[in-house]
């Protein structure tokens, strides 16, 4: 059975900041991203933390890194996943976790810049429930920002609530927030969308977002492209609204163009010849508009299916620290080698 010292006076006072960073083959990272919030923290003395890592089930070393710093500091909180839930569903379930009177998501590439948290600390001591980090420039490709600029830019136009653009996340959000997070039962979340939905004013933090130093980018075409259906389908019909209106629109468009060939055919019956063309050309653009709208009713359909679902955000194989206080090192009584016992299976849906 591993000793777990009451909390003390001293922390009941001071408030616990939680920084959550979820991870997927970060062996180059995780210790440099642990290092400089342990460095930042260090001179935040009127602040408690706890530094929640949940590792998607990686398959280089991180898992062996976090554990490791989590025997070395009880701050050091590990969840590791019993396989890859994704990009979406992992990330939330460890916000969810979070105990602190603020949660901060902090990523595991370092393409976040530390230097902000104290300006989000700041804004929340004056009173904001929400301070978001907005991406105004980024060492990325410049084809890259833009495409992003231009989706965010569409989202915000179409969607039933206030979306921030270029907003990715990265920010600070107090405990009454994340209280309201865990009331909203959805197995497939679009975080960013959900906290706008929350309706709470934010203040919003500019910051240039650095390249990525080491290791490689774990999104691609197809995570990118599922994170901006989510954020489509989650907070806007007018797609749905679009493709109502696009077939009266070509249905009076296909007649009116029938009644011209009819009269023009009536009027120059010997001269007047059809061809294969306009049938050929006519036949290709409606099947393509159809299977379009099919496409957008599809990802509805898709977002319907993973609701009624009602699976897991995550299943867990294993929990490190999370029975201990997050004090100083030198603080705790307990043997500094000494690691919380795991939790096997079961992630929370909630």
């Amino acid at each position: 059975m591993v000793f777990t010292e009451p909390p003390t006076a001293w922390e009941h006072i001071v408030k616990l900041i939680s920084i959550v960073t979820p991870c997927y083959n970060e062996e180059d990272n995780v210790e440099e991203c642990y290092r400089r919030i342990e460095e930042l923290f260090s001179s935040l003395s009127q602040y408690r933390y706890e530094h929640i890592f949940i590792d998607n089930a990686s398959t280089d070393a991180t898992r062996a890194i976090l554990r490791r710093l989590a025997t070395e500091d009880p701050r050091v909180r590990v969840i590791i996943n019993s396989r890859n839930f994704g990009h979406i569903r992992s990330p939330y379930h460890g916000i969810l976790q979070a105990r602190g009177d603020a949660v901060i998501p902090f990523v595991a590439d370092l393409q976040e810049p530390v230097e902000l948290l104290p300006q989000f600390l700041t804004c929340w001591n004056q009173g904001a429930k929400i301070v978001m980090g907005v991406k105004s420039q980024s060492g990325e490709s410049a084809a890259m920002f833009l495409i992003r600029k231009l989706y965010y830019r569409l989202v915000s136009r179409l969607a039933d609530v206030d979306l921030t653009q270029n907003f990715y996340g990265f920010g600070l959000y107090d405990r009454s927030v994340i209280a309201i997070l865990r009331t909203m039962d959805d197995p497939y979340p679009y975080f960013r969308g959900q906290i706008s939905e929350i309706g709470f004013a934010p203040v919003k933090i500019e910051y240039l977002q650095p390249a990525r130093k080491r290791g490689i980018t774990k999104n691609n075409f197809y995570t990118l492209y599922d994170m901006a259906m989510l954020g489509i389908t989650s907070h806007t019909k007018v797609p749905l609204r679009l493709a109502t209106m696009f077939g009266f629109l070509m249905s009076g468009c296909s007649l009116l163009v029938g009644l011209v060939y009819l009269v023009y055919k009536l009027l120059f019956w010997q001269q007047f010849t059809l061809g294969l063309a306009p049938l050929v050309v006519g036949l290709f653009f409606f099947g393509s508009v159809q299977l379009f709208f099919i496409g957008i009713l599809g990802e509805y359909i898709g977002a319907i299916h993973t609701q009624v679902l009602k699976r897991p955000l995550v299943v867990e194989k294993e929990r490190i620290n999370f029975d201990r206080e997050a004090a100083e090192p030198e603080q705790r009584s307990c043997n500094p080698s000494e690691v919380a016992g795991t939790a096997d299976a079961v992630g929370t849906r909630l």
